[in-house]
């Protein structure tokens, strides 16, 4: 599945399925209440903290893709084609980064 796909298979979802997009404000806070989602997985799988009852069964690529999902219902009720913004950041960060990294002794 390329990008442009998954916008166009999200919102053929939202316009039959879903009746209609939440408003861009309400899709920032779920968006947020997402990542929060999947930053106490994170925690709890790769940081100090234990797994809760609430937190068993969680999957990771689960909570991921729900990330992406409203990331994609706002990139498509604001007129972003995501294809396009992915490739103008790889040549931003290409440009802005091209020797940082590699001249970092951290990363070494």
């Amino acid at each position: 599945m390329t990008i442009a796909n998954a916008q166009q298979q999200v919102d053929e979802w939202i316009k039959t399925v879903g009746v209609r997009y939440f408003s861009e404000l309400t899709n920032m806070t779920i968006l947020t209440e997402e990542v929060g989602e999947l930053a106490r997985i994170m925690a709890r799988k790769y940081g100090d903290q234990s797994f809760k009852k609430s937190d068993e069964g969680k999957d990771l690529g689960d909570e991921m893709a729900d990330v992406l999902w409203v990331l994609i219902c706002m990139a498509n009720q604001t007129g972003v084609d995501l294809t396009v913004a992915l490739e103008k950041n790889f040549e931003k960060k290409s440009l802005r980064d091209g020797d940082r990294h590699k001249n970092n002794e951290k990363l070494k």
